[in-house]
């Protein structure tokens, strides 16, 4: 895992203790824990203040942002692959049948789609405390990230911050049988929606707006779950949010659900818009 090495210089405060660090540009090898975590958390903030800061999305930040954010990239990652081996009793899922959403798992030739958003200064430094300083069972790291080649845009690899559910957190479910996680996908539903609208959206983001990306995981789950739908005779529209509760307003709060935190944004009916159109402020997720 690579962070970046601290000397004594610049001035951090975290869980009531203020902390002391300047950052130079080599960068050093350890393992994950307490000091990874904050010396990334420190390059992040050392990032945002002198210019910019880019976060990759991976999940229902692909099709749901939630934040403010001054620009937005399509484009990859490599050396990780993208596993739907994180528990989540918050909003796909509840305690005791928690649904499923993805995660981040190294792997030496892997390739990963997604997004990644640009923060600037004080938009950043609120999001980045409140992930390093509150939300627990997250790694951050720092990777580079490709721009998808486009015509009318040209772009060079940079830096983003990743956020991964780390292996032993409490939600953690792990690796299990393709068809035995499309089944508890379809099970499973929670403040924020169904885990089916999650997993749909997510693929049919991929396949519109990158349809080169491979990723056969996410896309045997879609194929497993959209046959389990069928075969059970359920409503698609009804778990893809479309059809309101006659005891709700169709409009309501879903801040995503994995791996960023996000803002209080009104609820639409397809990820068209919410990819296109950000929604208020930026928000901490507990998961």
């Amino acid at each position: 895992m690579t962070a970046w090495r601290a000397s004594l210089g610049t001035a951090v405060e975290c869980h009531c203790q203020t902390l002391t660090f300047e950052f130079s540009a080599k960068p050093i090898q350890f393992g994950f824990g307490r000091y990874q975590r904050l010396a990334v958390a420190m390059e992040a903030r050392r990032r945002s203040s002198n210019s910019s800061l880019w976060v990759f999305g991976y999940g229902s930040l692909c099709w749901h942002p939630g934040f403010e954010y001054d620009d937005a990239v399509t484009g990859f990652i490599r050396g990780f692959s993208r596993k739907f081996w994180q528990g989540n009793t918050t909003h796909r899922g509840v305690e005791g049948k928690p649904g499923r959403v993805a995660t981040l798992v190294e792997e030496r030739e892997g390739v990963v789609w997604g997004r990644a958003f640009k923060l600037s200064g004080e938009k950043a430094l609120p999001y980045l405390n409140q992930r390093e300083c509150v939300l627990g069972g997250y790694l951050t790291k720092f990777t580079t990230f490709y721009p998808r080649e486009d015509d009318d845009l040209a772009m060079t690899p940079f830096p983003a911050l990743l956020y991964i559910a780390v292996p032993g957190n409490s939600l953690w479910l792990g690796e299990a049988p393709l068809t035995d996680i499309a089944s508890q996908i379809v099970s499973s539903s929670g403040a924020s929606g169904h885990n089916v609208e999650y997993l749909l959206k997510l693929a049919s983001f991929m396949r519109e707006f990158i349809p080169e990306a491979e990723d056969n995981h996410l896309f045997t789950l879609e194929f497993l779950v959209r046959t389990r739908i069928k075969e059970n005779k359920l409503c698609l529209k009804s778990l893809m949010g479309e059809i309101a509760s006659p005891a709700k307003s169709p409009e309501r709060d879903s801040p995503p659900e994995d791996e960023v935190g996000a803002a209080q944004a009104l609820r639409v009916d397809t990820f068209e818009f919410t990819s296109r159109v950000p929604p208020k402020k930026l928000r901490c997720l507990n998961i």
